[in-house]
């Protein structure tokens, strides 16, 4: 038979800020971003959505587009229920549910079903009314007064309708159905859990970016396929279309007639070339009929070629250019996957270019096509990672991956700033991995593939993950190295590139989503991360001398429980003051350009954690005994190891809470109990007698686990007295019964124990038993009724 792994999640815990504007609140989160109180249901992210195809007003100076951002209704019910009658309450779009600025912040289960409602008021078009979603996670049908008028599977791609047809005179109802089942389910979904812990996140169910109408003619461009050629000096543009007509093309001074659907080449004499030190962009005006469109393009080449050594590199406009990146995820503390506003969205990669670095890998997720059109203005090379598959790979997972990342190269394809495609990450979900790396090829074969980043993984020197037939078919080696840099295999034709290394863990009092961790690779004071980054800096250079061509640290900006950015989560603190980046990063980005405007940020405190932790000991002392200052102690003894202090100022913090405990008190209590022996854990365990919560008995049941069961099991082979082991954990109540039963079945079961395993799984199936997954329930009962 084969072995049960044992297992509980636990929770992350979220405390408090709030912020109220239009009758619109932002409910509770452990910190924020200064743009958060920007945000009002009236000027949710109005800009216009797709800056590469851009359509002028109409005649009479009338708008061809309708930003529908804003309040709408929302509903959460069971899996099979119908379109609801009543609604929740209401929900800022396009902000995803979980998150504060949606003004609900609540978790969307596999089980539920997510809607949301508006009215679009009179709808006069003349030619056609088309109906655009930036994306939703994760699968969604779109109601129309009724009418299905389609639907969309996948949680980063843009997607529209035509919904001319379903107009009706008077008001028109739009009603939208969204299942996200976030990690239980078989589709691409990124960094989002729905369990938060270590280097996944919160999930962002539903709509996440703009939706809006646009009215155009009959006759209509869709789409524009743009292939600059910097060898041949021309570009080749094709204007998709529903019709073939006749199209008029103007590029800097110059006029091109051709028709759509048909590739149009025209020569670019003398082109200005686009790189991170001169991002010079071409602008494109479209004509076809009564429509018009403006877009923009790069004269950019990226290749491998050899330098004058021999050495294979990569090349950006026929010269070496060594990529100094960072591993950039695209989570916000306030919108999780939704940036507060435009220029938030903005913010992040002129902070990565004031830091020093020329190129972001945009890590397992795709942004709003904003955020690119911002690469390409700031100048900031961008390898784009796929979406990863489920890992399990379970029926279906492989072709939703595949169609997800179809649409995400022709959605993306016209963006200069985009060089590189990125298909697997770390054997997540790998598969047919030479088939794959020369479809990417094939589709688009002026960037480069970056096969599988990490397919070689090092954490603390130690290889995790050997590979001997990595990088078939791609352009680049990659090595994941933590936390300290080294060089990737050389292969013929390829360049050797860092995928990930770095992940210095370094934590800022008052900016932390999670005060109760501060997880990296390793952990430094805040005085001693420049010292260790330049130092690994300073091998970087030895590196690329012997051959290496890009480097990716982890990370720019804290997330969530990782805090080994070199800002943190709230954008408000750089770890190392962005002149003294610059000087580390100068050897190998020589040709930086500056920013854009200033970057409002505070440099670090530096001053030792233990010593802010010391100080605010000394107010304590001097009679500060306040209930926020109770709070700080408690949690800055709890990161500075100091026990004795975690259970002083702990039970002092908690004897002054009033019960019912808020949100906020729970999320403090959750976070700061670790032990049976903390504080808190006697009083989690009252407010779980007084109001049952599975998540909280889960975390429970982890502690008695870890503290009473656990020592005397020590390996697979022990046998502990588990009469014993009940008498610790009675005083617990149903956790502690639960966690015993649990484990007394796991354990005797992985022994074949039967005589002791019968009696003891019946029991534990009988209480406890609609708490197991499906699988799990069946081995158990397989079991008993083979050996009863």
């Amino acid at each position: 038979m084969q072995k049960i792994i044992f297992s509980l999640l636990l929770l992350a815990s979220v405390p408090s800020f709030t912020i109220q504007a239009q009758n619109y609140q932002q409910p509770n989160i452990p910190i924020t971003t200064r743009w958060a109180k920007d945000v009002t249901p009236t000027n949710a992210l109005k800009e216009y959505p797709r800056p590469q195809l851009q359509r002028e007003d109409q005649s009479g100076g009338q708008p061809s587009w309708t930003n529908l951002n804003g309040l709408w209704d929302y509903a959460i019910t069971d899996a099979a229920s119908a379109t609801p009658t009543t609604f929740n309450g209401k929900i800022l779009v396009p902000f995803p549910i979980e998150s504060s600025l949606s003004g609900v912040k609540k978790s969307l289960q596999p089980s539920q079903r997510l809607w949301y409602r508006r009215s679009l008021g009179a709808l006069g078009t003349t030619g056609k009314m088309l109906l655009h979603f930036g994306a939703v996670d994760y699968q969604c049908w779109i109601y129309l007064n009724g009418k299905l008028i389609g639907e969309h599977e996948g949680g980063y791609t843009e997607f529209s309708f035509d919904i001319t047809d379903a107009i009706k005179p008077g008001d028109n109802e739009l009603v939208v159905k969204v299942y996200d089942p976030s990690d239980a389910g078989i589709g691409p979904r990124g960094k989002q859990v729905l369990k938060p812990a270590s280097i996944y996140y919160t999930p962002s169910s539903g709509i996440w970016q703009t939706v809006w109408l646009e009215n155009v003619p009959e006759h209509y461009i869709s789409s524009l396929t743009i292939i600059p050629d910097l060898d041949q000096q021309n570009v080749a543009i094709t204007v998709h279309a529903n019709a073939t007509e006749k199209v008029n093309i103007a590029i800097d001074g110059k006029k091109i007639t051709g028709n759509s659907n048909e590739q149009i080449i025209i020569p670019i004499n003398n082109p200005k070339t686009w790189s991170p030190e001169h991002p010079y962009l071409y602008d494109l005006d479209i004509n076809m009929g009564k429509d018009q469109v403006k877009s923009y393009f790069g004269m950019r080449k990226v290749s491998i070629q050899k330098d004058e050594k021999g050495i294979d590199r990569i090349f950006l406009n026929n010269q070496p250019y060594y990529n100094l990146g960072v591993l950039d995820q695209g989570f916000w503390p306030d919108g999780l996957h939704t940036a507060p506003t435009d220029d938030a969205l903005k913010f992040d990669i002129e902070a990565i270019k004031s830091m020093g670095f020329n190129t972001i890998r945009k890590h397992i997720k795709i942004e709003p096509a904003r955020w690119y059109y911002h690469a390409d203005k700031i100048g900031m090379l961008v390898w784009q990672d796929f979406v990863q598959p489920n890992p399990r790979l379970p029926e279906g997972a492989k072709q939703i991956f595949e169609k997800q990342g179809a649409e995400m190269m022709q959605q993306l394809g016209n963006h200069p700033s985009i060089t590189t495609w990125v298909l697997f990450n770390e054997k997540w979900g790998a598969y047919d991995q030479q088939r794959l790396t020369e479809w990417v090829k094939k589709t688009d074969p002026t960037r480069l593939v970056n096969g599988h980043s990490g397919e070689i993984l090092y954490v603390n020197e130690k290889l995790r993950s050997p590979s001997p037939n990595a990088y078939v078919s791609a352009d680049m080696t990659d090595v994941h190295s933590y936390p300290d840099p080294m060089n990737a295999l050389a292969l013929p034709g390829k360049a050797r590139v860092l995928g990930e290394f770095g992940g210095i863990g370094v934590f800022i009092p008052g900016h932390q989503w999670n005060t109760n961790s501060a997880w990296g690779y390793i952990n430094v004071t805040p005085a001693a991360l420049k010292a260790k980054y330049q130092v690994m800096n300073q091998h970087l250079q030895l590196l690329q001398k012997e051959g290496l061509s890009a480097s990716i640290y982890t990370q720019p900006f804290d997330v969530e429980g990782e805090q080994n950015g070199l800002m943190t989560y709230d954008r408000e603190i750089i770890k190392i003051p962005f002149e003294e980046l610059r000087k580390i990063h100068g050897a190998l980005n020589p040709g930086m350009g500056g920013t854009s405007r200033f970057l409002e940020v505070k440099d670090a405190d530096l001053t030792e954690p233990v010593q802010v932790y010391a100080n605010l000991m000394q107010s304590y002392l001097q009679g500060k005994r306040d209930d926020q200052t109770l709070k700080a102690l408690t949690q800055l003894a709890i990161q500075n190891n100091d026990a004795a202090g975690k259970q002083r100022f702990g039970q002092a913090y908690i004897a002054m809470l009033s019960k019912p405990y808020q949100a906020e008190d729970l999320a403090f209590l959750e976070g700061s109990t670790k032990k049976v022996t903390d504080p808190g854990f006697q009083s989690l365990i009252q407010h779980l007698q007084q109001k049952p919560d599975r998540s909280l008995q889960n975390k429970l049941m982890n502690i008695i686990y870890a503290d009473l069961i656990q020592p005397s099991i020590p390996n697979a082979q022990a046998k502990p007295n588990w009469d014993d082991i009940e008498a610790k954990v009675k005083p617990y109540g149903a956790p502690g019964e639960e966690m015993f039963l649990r484990a007394k079945t796991v354990h005797t079961y992985n022994q074949k124990d039967w005589a002791s395993y019968v009696p003891t799984a019946k029991l534990y199936l009988e209480k406890y038993g609609s708490n197991l997954k499906p699988e799990e329930l069946k081995t158990f009962k397989d079991a008993i009724e083979k050996n009863q």
